[in-house]
């Protein structure tokens, strides 16, 4: 019987949950507190963090469904990229909103870098 580690669907709740989670915060909690444009960096980040919560999810459930995706190597680095480029990208982000401190900001691209590399390992999975 076949294994397939719950990992990359328990990664999709937890962004999922906290991509909507920071998206009402940023929504009731930040409008009267940073300026429009520090809020719409706030969205990008909750943005791009429920995509690829949904784009995980889709992983994680083809890997339930598929047995060659279960053991692609390509697959698990795709769930892994997107994870830890979600975590980087959005976190650096909404770092930033709340200290002000520039520094995060110069972060994000590593993140962006990691979620396209994530992309790109779907282009290794073998039929």
């Amino acid at each position: 019987m076949l294994v397939v580690s719950r990992w990359p669907l328990l990664s999709a709740a937890f962004l999922g949950a906290t991509g909507v989670m920071a998206g009402a915060f940023g929504a009731h909690g930040l409008r009267a507190v940073v300026s429009n444009a520090m809020l719409e960096v706030w969205q990008t980040a909750a943005h791009y963090q429920l995509a690829h919560a949904l784009a995980l999810l889709a992983l994680a459930l083809a890997m339930v469904v598929s047995p060659t995706m279960a053991v692609s190597k390509a697959a698990l680095w795709a769930a892994r990229l997107w994870l830890l480029g979600s975590l980087v990208f959005a976190g650096s982000l909404y770092s930033l909103v709340l200290t002000g401190i520039g520094l995060f900001g110069a972060i994000t691209p590593v993140g962006g870098v990691l979620l396209i590399a994530g992309w790109c390992s779907l282009l290794m999975i073998k039929q």
